[in-house]
């Protein structure tokens, strides 16, 4: 059966559109609001480095400053995703960006995946928009650290959730308090929905994700100078002692 789906996301922005394209039509751009590590290629793909996958797309669209578009092959299956930027300029100070993201997941069992996938897409698109309100034109140290096995998902996310101060409901704009390896910091929620949390803190965004192929939580920060990055060891020593 399958299902084949598209969804449109929309935003004004306090950044200039070279900043928006810089942030969605360059590696260290994109590495600075999504996941892994991110390349475009001088033969126009995009290759995504995330833990233990690379993924590949070709790009489709590329109008600098405008419109910057990419998307995966189709597989035999008719699996495929794409995803379009739009940028329109409003004034020098403001910038509105759409983004739409349309694919096909086969299948009878496609919609955990899709739920899955529009929960996550919801924290990158949130943090995008988080990242041109707040860290325009600066770049990150993505960090990405897979969580231990766990056998309950619900009683991790409420060990999460007691461990950064937070209700068993997050809501957008929830203090959080975030102390790892001796260092705390203080934030708040910019994003939360039943399988993602992201939090705002002055040099750094922090994200934990609930895995969908393995019963997991994963972390995707990201570490702007000047602070420093934790090492990934600390945060898997830190997921471990939180979720287990």
């Amino acid at each position: 059966m399958g299902h084949e789906f598209e969804a449109v996301d929309t935003a004004a922005v306090p950044a200039s559109p070279e900043q928006v394209w810089e942030a969605i039509a360059t590696g260290p751009g994109i590495d600075s609001w999504f996941m892994g590590h991110t390349e475009i290629t001088a033969d126009g793909a995009v290759r995504l480095d995330y833990g233990p996958m690379t993924l590949t797309s070709s790009v489709t669209a590329w109008d600098p400053l405008k419109r910057f578009g990419h998307a995966s092959g189709r597989a035999e299956d008719g699996r495929f995703v794409a995803y379009e930027f739009l940028i329109e300029g409003r004034d020098s100070a403001a910038t509105t960006l759409r983004m739409v993201t349309s694919g096909f997941i086969p299948g009878d069992d496609w919609k955990n995946e899709f739920e899955a996938m529009t929960n996550g897409g919801a924290l990158f698109w949130r943090t995008l928009v988080t990242y041109l309100t707040h860290f325009a034109g600066r770049a990150a140290t993505p960090i990405t650290v897979f969580g231990p096995p766990l056998p309950d998902m619900a009683a991790a996310w409420r060990a999460l959730f007691a461990e950064l101060g937070l209700s068993g409901s997050p809501a957008v704009g929830d203090p959080v308090r975030l102390s790892v390896d001796g260092s705390s910091v203080d934030g708040v929620v910019f994003s939360a929905n039943p399988q993602t949390l992201g939090i705002r803190c002055q040099d750094a965004m922090y994200r934990f994700m609930q895995g969908f192929f393995n019963p997991t939580i994963i972390t995707g920060h990201l570490v702007f100078e000047p602070q420093a990055p934790q090492p990934d060891n600390v945060w898997a020593g830190w997921l471990a002692r939180v979720l287990t």
